[in-house]
């Protein structure tokens, strides 16, 4: 390569580079660099891994919650903890169960935006139980085993119906580590619905064996909610992260209505 070429390709470099930071600051607003991720029941803060090496990579701040799944005020405490540390505004993200602890811990001044996948979102006050029963019964709720006051997921139901679109091995590692949670967890009622006072983002999983599709397109309908809807299983954080943190991205470069 003689001088010249190699000059402009230092000048096409330098060009292309700068045209890829402007596109990252226009997706996302300024002060917001900060993502809080929540995770739910059979599983635990790691099935964000995946989300949260991507959202390191577009230059986000991304914290996941460890959720002790005994009370939904417990997992509350926990996630308005790792709030309290966020240095700016932060989008809230819960997976499943968490998506009833970010509509309770959302309203946090800090909190900009919500991102739900395949999550619970019950407004406050509501039997959750009694919403869902209007809904077809998922197949993994067949599979809860009870012991000691707690729960999980056998193994048949979780490689089946909770990480059904998941390498097998992997799913088996998820199974060693899922999170036991407390056989009262689920009746818990929330006293605020964040999701009606900030903009929420919700990303449906269509082959979805442990919260009904049809469930979750209401939840989100109801929310007025930016919605996606991906061909996974419950698990699209993990057998999709890109869908999932580009819809993150996506939040936290909005603007409250």
């Amino acid at each position: 390569m003689n001088r010249r070429s190699f000059s402009a390709a230092i000048v096409a470099g330098v060009a292309a580079s700068t045209l890829s930071t402007r596109g990252l600051a226009q997706t996302l607003a300024p002060g917001v660099r900060n993502v809080v991720l929540v995770h739910g029941a059979y599983a635990d803060g790691s099935c964000w891994s995946d989300v949260i090496g991507r959202l390191q990579q577009a230059g986000l701040k991304a914290t996941a919650v460890q959720n002790p799944l005994t009370s939904l005020a417990d997992d509350v405490e926990a996630t308005r903890r790792i709030l309290a540390l966020q240095d700016g505004p932060a989008v809230l993200v819960g997976h499943s169960w968490a998506g009833t602890v970010i509509s309770e811990a959302g309203v946090d001044p800090k909190v900009s935006a919500l991102v739900y996948v395949a999550a619970r979102a019950p407004d406050a006050g509501e039997d959750y139980g009694a919403l869902a029963a209007r809904f077809p019964t998922p197949p993994a709720s067949a599979g809860l085993v009870k012991a000691n006051g707690f729960a999980q997921l056998g193994e048949e139901a979780f490689l089946r119906d909770f990480a059904g679109d998941l390498d097998p091995a992997k799913a088996r590692v998820l199974y060693a580590v899922q999170g036991r949670i407390s056989d009262t967890l689920f009746a818990s009622r929330t006293t605020q619905a964040a999701w009606r006072s900030k903009p929420s983002w919700y990303a449906v999983s269509t082959q979805d064996r442990t919260t009904s599709p049809e469930l979750e397109r209401f939840l989100a309908k109801r929310m007025k909610a930016k919605t996606i809807e991906i061909e996974s299983s419950h698990l699209s954080l993990i057998s999709h992260p890109d869908r999932i943190a580009n819809l993150i991205l996506e939040a936290a470069g909005s603007s409250r209505p």
